[in-house]
């Protein structure tokens, strides 16, 4: 009876502290505040029960806990696209990595959102980064998709049991926040993937037509399998080469619903892949296109974005010949919407992306269009507009407070907020630091000090 009486005054405790704590009004005042599509100076964010309340220049509110951003800058928290976040956590090690997938029977329909560890020791490093919300993507042959890079080959395979195997799809993306805390889900299935190019010919045998063809094929048959789901219940269909779970998860790709985020990176391949597009009345990202800028205007007449690493300069292979680091500038003139990612997968190195985006201020992509493409655009082009990734009344209270320049390496992430919570500023690493650095207490664990 006891400890019943206990559990429950612990639980009105819980009751009464976590809406107080929920509704405290935060004002961020004084610095110079990258809105994701404007700049303030001396201006003044107003945040409360996870949104913010208000941007411009006035006062804080009376009663108001203020952060003196005087000096600083504030940004909406950056997005991490094309992400493995959270999906990852040493894809070396297979236990770790839920990311990839190669059932026959399961393909378009792997959701990366069920294996999602919100104790991940990546989220901490990224956070201080100050990435605040991250695209998580399953991996795939020649991305670096969610994860890290795959040899085309480690994904070839002969079918059975009537299916396709490989699946020319590579599963379904997720949208993820990076807060303490259990449940770090935004919103899963907000894409499917796939790659093309000489990765995706390398799935269906090494031609690039093939992939076309069988990609087209798969189209007709999960159309096929909409419109008579009765028949196929009752063993009244052909046989189709995905399984039901594969042909449902299909369903909104085919009808243009559900984005399809294709790897891509020759420029011949892209113009494909807008053809494709077109005749299928399908709706893509094009995730690489190293050599998008030589058919920029195609691109943006399609209303076609683009996820994209603008230090990916170098001739690797063929399909990469004419990548340059002027890439995103050439795209964004042209009208592009474009997000840029981060190195190896954005996992470990997610942080990075800010410092791609300064790369890419260098090489002519307007300061203005390259915070864009870090915090609106990823936002804009997942669907999610106005719900994060800018400041501005009504969005997620994801706030960073920098000690300066946000693309500049060495500036800072000094106060993080996701959903309107102040995130501890540490990290697993430094958490070892303190303790090992100066010989202390915990300096070393108990066997060693008796």
């Amino acid at each position: 009876m006891r400890l019943r009486t206990l559990i429950l005054a612990a639980a009105s405790v819980v009751a009464i502290a976590s809406p107080a704590l929920a509704q405290e009004l935060t004002a961020i005042t004084g610095g110079r505040v990258l809105t994701g599509s404007s700049v303030i100076e001396n201006g003044t964010v107003v945040i409360q029960n996870g949104r913010v309340v208000s941007v411009g220049s006035g006062a804080a509110p009376s009663g108001a806990r203020v952060i003196d951003a005087r000096g600083k800058v504030v940004s909406p928290g950056f997005v991490a696209v094309d992400s493995g976040l959270g999906g990852s956590e040493v894809s070396s090690v297979g236990g770790s990595d839920d990311l990839r997938n190669s059932a026959n029977s399961i393909s378009a329909s792997f959701d990366v959102s069920y294996g999602l560890d919100p104790w991940s020791f990546t989220l901490p490093v990224a956070r201080l980064g100050g990435i605040t919300r991250a695209i998580v993507m399953p991996s795939h042959a020649g991305g670096g998709g969610g994860g890290h890079s795959h040899d085309d080959s480690d994904f070839a395979g002969v079918g059975h049991a009537g299916l396709q195997s490989p699946g020319l799809f590579a599963g379904q993306a997720a949208v993820i926040h990076l807060a303490e805390g259990t449940d770090i889900l935004v919103k899963p299935r907000v894409a499917m993937v796939a790659p093309f190019g000489e990765a995706g010919a390398g799935i269906v045998g090494g031609a690039r037509g093939a992939q076309f063809t069988q990609f087209k094929e798969t189209l007709a048959e999960v159309r096929l399998y909409a419109r008579n789901k009765a028949a196929y219940d009752r063993a009244g269909l052909r046989d189709l080469s995905l399984s039901r779970a594969d042909l449902e998860a299909l369903i909104p790709v085919a009808n243009g619903d559900m984005p399809l985020i294709v790897t891509v990176r020759r420029a011949a391949d892209i113009q494909q892949v807008l053809r494709l597009a077109r005749e299928e009345g399908v709706k893509v990202i094009l995730d690489g296109a190293e050599e998008a800028w030589l058919v920029a205007d195609q691109i943006a007449s399609a209303g076609v974005p683009v996820l994209l690493n603008p230090i990916s300069n170098l001739p690797g292979n063929l399909e990469t010949r004419a990548a340059r680091m002027q890439n995103a500038a050439a795209l964004n003139a042209a009208g592009v919407v474009i997000a840029i990612k981060g190195n190896e997968g954005s996992i470990h190195r997610a942080r990075e992306a800010r410092y791609n985006a300064g790369n890419a201020v260098s090489h002519g992509l307007p300061y203005e269009a390259a915070i864009a493409a870090l915090t609106v655009n990823p936002a804009r082009i997942f669907g999610m507009t106005g719900q994060f990734g800018e400041l501005r009344a009504g969005a997620a209270a994801d706030v960073v407070v920098w000690s300066g320049d946000p693309l500049e390496p060495l500036s800072l992430a000094e106060t993080i907020f996701v959903n309107g919570q102040e995130q501890a500023p540490t990290s697993r690493q430094f958490l070892l630091r303190d303790r090992y650095r100066d010989g202390g207490e915990g300096a070393m664990p108990p066997a060693y000090t008796r």
